[in-house]
């Protein structure tokens, strides 16, 4: 975005620059923050509050820092703050940019209306465009934008024909894009609601599931977790670790990340960062895509959001996806190695690999050349489902004096209640985040509760196997008053906000353990 505005001004937040006839306004970074969202609002009072949600990323700071960043906005700007013809202080309500301003960017192009749905009580931006019997949702790396999406036309390319393969579904995750901004960054599990929520308000019942870069492991969760949603699953230039361990070596290092977080927050160069996605981006490439990154995203949203993905890891999840799945990565792709795609589509049954040529990782470089497999695999019949289907699922069980109170707890958080061949109550969740949240406040004395993971037919009566046993010998072992998870659910946890500490061994191997906050 580039607007004129006052004497001579200019606002480039693709360059995040404030100019005067052309030279650059020196601004502090959190000043310039400030002043871009108030002009983004300018039909509306700020308050306080939300400009400290925005720049401050939620922590604690008190109102003599936003007084602080007005002044220094005001001297910037040169409005001296009696006047105020650019920026009126609006008392006990906060500030409104009241300056006409002229954009000076030719409108981005949107190809349909943008739509919002509620999930956990957030507004969800989608967008729905092209046609066709099929369905296809398209879950996006850690940042989007649905409306500047469509600012670079190769990148339009990829949208416009990915919708001539079915009725195309896009969403902004929330805390970027065009979605709310949540307290908190969310866990994979509470993104995947998300995605569901999108889909029952865009009317689709079954969809084609395709996700890119950090998208992919949001989209195979989604497909481990809800198969009788998804008819197939596409991911490209993904992975399903996201920091290096003796057992998945490609990923980057906990401390190679930790140095280009801090690069990138701290620089807010995201046309280097597009060089480095894209080794052959071209200016206007680069350009796009910092407009659009800088669009989506304040730095602290951008460093919470990667600290989170950093955490993922779905490894556990991939035997449980049971579709036609078919696995895109370019060869020499700067981001994400060629063997986590190799990683991917091993232990994915039956999943289809097809390797490209190219070191670019962005969709909007040669966008035909993932396109054309896509399409391929579309076209084909896709083979019978296995019936019953079995979907992924966190199995609960509880023992103790007060168990089966809790049990009654859990199932009126969302649960659903099953038995297993003994005729024991367990409660299955989507997720293990949702048990644990339902479960850990709900905890008395009298109880323990025993967290597995298992794949499990959705309505079979009664249920067996390791996963289901695995959580009755958790609760049964479990100290009274306490919740412990097995290690596959510890895994699927990262990223959540839940607190774990060792409890001993679990039943399935490995070390159990023990949650003690959220």
């Amino acid at each position: 975005m580039v607007l004129g505005f006052g004497d001579g001004l200019e606002l480039d937040t693709a360059r995040f620059e404030l100019r005067r006839a052309g030279r650059r306004v020196p601004m502090e970074p959190q000043a310039f923050e400030v002043l871009s969202h108030l002009v983004a609002h300018r039909d509306r009072v700020v308050a306080k509050e939300e400009l400290m949600d925005v720049v401050w990323g939620g922590r604690f700071v008190s109102e003599t820092a936003v007084t602080s960043r007005i002044k220094q906005v005001r001297r910037a700007v040169g409005d001296d703050g009696r006047t105020q013809g650019l920026i009126r202080t609006v008392h006990g309500r906060g500030y409104r940019f009241v300056a006409s301003a002229q954009d000076l960017e030719p409108a981005v192009r949107s190809s349909g209306p943008i739509r919002y749905t509620v999930s956990d009580g957030l507004h969800i931006a989608y967008q729905v465009t092209g046609s066709g019997e099929r369905d296809i949702v398209l879950i996006p790396g850690f940042i989007s934008h649905l409306e500047q999406d469509w600012g670079d036309p190769r990148h339009a390319h990829f949208l416009d024909r990915l919708g001539t393969f079915g009725r195309l579904i896009r969403f902004d995750k929330r805390g970027t894009g065009m979605s709310d901004r949540p307290p908190d960054v969310p866990d994979l599990e509470t993104r995947v609601h998300d995605v569901l929520a999108v889909m029952d308000a865009a009317g689709s019942r079954e969809a084609v599931v395709c996700g890119y870069s950090e998208g992919g492991p949001m989209a195979v969760l989604l497909a481990a977790t809800h198969p009788e949603r998804v008819s197939a699953l596409v991911l490209y230039g993904s992975y399903a670790k996201r920091v290096r361990s003796p057992d998945y070596p490609w990923a980057r290092t906990r401390e190679l990340q930790d140095a280009l977080t801090e690069h990138l927050v701290s620089g807010w160069d995201w046309e280097a960062d597009c060089r480095w996605r894209c080794p052959s981006a071209d200016e206007a490439m680069q350009q796009w895509w910092a407009r659009r990154m800088r669009a989506a995203a304040t730095p602290s949203t951008v460093r919470a959001l990667i600290e989170m993905n950093s955490l993922v890891d779905v490894r556990d999840a991939l035997p449980a996806v049971r579709v036609p799945t078919l696995v895109l990565h370019r060869t020499g792709d700067t981001h994400f190695h060629v063997e986590e795609a190799r990683y991917l589509a091993a232990r994915i049954p039956g999943a289809r690999l097809e390797l490209l040529p190219g070191d670019d990782h962005l969709v909007c470089s040669d966008p035909d050349q993932i396109l054309d497999p896509i399409e391929d695999f579309l076209t084909r019949p896709p083979p019978p489902r296995a019936d019953p289907v079995l979907a992924l699922a966190a199995v609960a069980a509880t023992a103790g004096e007060a168990g089966d109170e809790l049990v009654a707890d859990l199932v009126a958080a969302g649960g659903r209640l099953r038995h297993d061949r003994r005729g024991r109550a367990v409660v299955l969740f989507d997720g293990p985040a949702g048990a644990v949240r339902a479960g850990l406040g709900r905890l008395t004395a009298g109880a323990r509760m025993g967290l597995s993971s298992a794949e499990l037919p959705r309505a079979a009566e009664p249920l067996g196997g390791p996963g289901v046993a695995a959580a009755a010998r958790l609760a049964d072992a479990a100290e009274p008053g306490t919740l412990v998870v097995s290690t596959a659910v510890g895994v699927l946890l990262a990223g959540s906000g839940i607190t774990l500490e060792p409890a001993g061994p679990d039943p399935e191997g490995g070390r159990a353990l023990r949650v003690t906050s959220l």
